[in-house]
């Protein structure tokens, strides 16, 4: 009997063991699910541009130093400078950890470009990829060398990552004709998700990042989200292709009015603090250095010690200073130009209309004009009038040819003869007197 019962109580367990089986399989697959790894969360968002490459710069040095295991870039861009996509792109490609890029919203031209670096393309299902053809920042298409560099990065980019570069080619290729993705010629290819995992550009379709994760096999993975700093925000604004042009713009029209205003007030703080953001943002954003800002500074000092050398040589120079130093800490010559000269001009036409309505009567011109004048009727004279002299006679002590010295009542005087030549000694009558000019005649004996 006991033997029977023992059997049963083995048969029984045997039985429970089976059906725990799975579950406790199942744990041992949600403990695998990325425990113990660290993920590291970046955001790709708004236009592309340095100030965005600055911050990837620095989150993915963080996320390296702190031993991330993966890195998922959430994207969100419209694009921007296709400089500015390269070195991110490059960036990506460079890591030595696995790397995801989700598509959130939209990943258009240089964002497209930056995410076919990634090891692994996820999409929400409501997001785009493509439309990747370069336009200048008029809006108008780029030369026919811009487009043909740029389709090359875009074939690159996908064969990084064993992509089938046709498709990144048509992002950037109007003339590829693609039709059974609705991107016949003429039309620049945008894939939705379903058409990019068809394709092979993405691993899937995911609602949200839990499920991105769990797709991974990081459920259970540390998540480390890194956010962009107010200072890389301001940066990023600052350094806008858009802002800088305004920037400089406003500094130099603030310093010219300030010329005209009296003692130091709002045009001119105005100006100097559009001169330190212009500066500011493009040192967080790793454009401008401390080369840069000594040149401006002594470009500065050279300007304010030119109002009291009235030399030209010294102003020059601190323009030129100045001007070096804002090319100094751009990061693309024409763009740069372009915003200088548009300063320039503005204040150009500023000053000229501030000159015609106020003159140099006020502002700093007030200081370095004189005003002062020496009129006779105010008491002021170039020179004793010896009025006195008239009708004295005394005699030649040189030759007069016409001009010489003659002395009357003891006093040696400088004379010029009324136009004939008189010999030394001979005798002199003053006839009149022209400021410092004694005109004398001689008197026959």
């Amino acid at each position: 009997m006991i033997g029977k019962r023992l059997r049963y109580a083995v048969y029984i367990t045997f039985i429970v063991v089976l059906f725990c089986i799975p579950f406790a399989s199942g744990n041992i697959v949600d403990a695998e699910q990325g425990e113990g790894e660290t993920v590291y969360i970046i955001p790709i968002e708004n236009e592309v541009e340095r100030g965005l490459e600055a911050f990837l710069n620095r989150a993915t040095e963080e996320a390296m130093e702190n031993g991330a295991d993966h890195i998922i870039f959430e994207i969100d861009t419209p694009g921007g400078r296709v400089d500015s996509a390269g070195k991110i792109g490059s960036l990506i490609q460079s890591l030595v950890v696995p790397s995801t890029s989700y598509i959130v919203n939209e990943a258009l031209s240089a964002g497209s470009y930056i995410a076919l670096f990634s090891d692994n393309i996820y999409f929400n299902p409501h997001a785009t990829m493509g439309a990747s053809g370069v336009i200048n920042q008029d809006g108008t298409a780029a030369d026919a060398k811009a487009q043909s560099a740029w389709l090359a990065q875009m074939r690159s980019a996908a064969e990084s990552q064993e992509r089938d570069p046709l498709y990144a080619a048509a992002m950037a290729d109007s003339s590829i004709d693609l039709p059974e993705f609705g991107a016949p010629e003429g039309k620049f290819l945008t894939l939705g998700p379903s058409d990019a995992v068809e394709v092979g550009y993405a691993e899937g379709i995911v609602d949200d990042r839990n499920e991105l994760l769990y797709e991974l096999g990081l459920s259970n993975a540390s998540i480390v989200e890194v956010e962009t700093s107010f200072a890389e925000e301001l940066a990023r604004f600052l350094t806008n292709p858009v802002v800088i042009p305004i920037l400089l713009s406003v500094a130099s029209l603030g310093l010219v009015v300030e010329l005209y205003s009296p003692g130091f007030g709002v045009p001119g703080t105005m100006g100097i603090v559009a001169l330190l953001l212009f500066f500011y943002g493009h040192i967080v954003a790793g454009l401008a250095g401390m080369e840069a800002i000594i040149l401006l500074l002594i470009g500065v000092g050279l300007i304010i010690a030119e109002f009291f050398v009235t030399s030209g040589i010294l102003g020059f120079i601190g323009i030129a200073a100045v001007i070096g130093s804002l090319f100094m800490s751009g990061y693309d010559l024409g763009h740069m130009s372009l915003s200088i000269g548009i300063a320039f001009l503005i204040a150009v036409i500023v000053g000229v209309i501030l000159f015609r309505r106020i003159g140099m009567d006020k502002g700093v011109f007030r200081h370095i004009i004189l005003r002062d004048s020496t009129a006779t009727e105010q008491g002021y004279v170039s020179s004793v009038n010896r009025i006195e002299l008239v009708g004295l006679e005394g005699t030649a002590l040189t030759p007069l040819r016409p001009s010489g010295i003659g002395v009357f009542e003891n006093e040696q005087i400088d004379v010029v003869s009324d136009g004939s030549f008189i010999s030394k000694g001979k005798h002199l009558k003053v006839i009149r007197v022209e400021g410092v000019r004694v005109v004398v005649k001689e008197i026959k004996e």
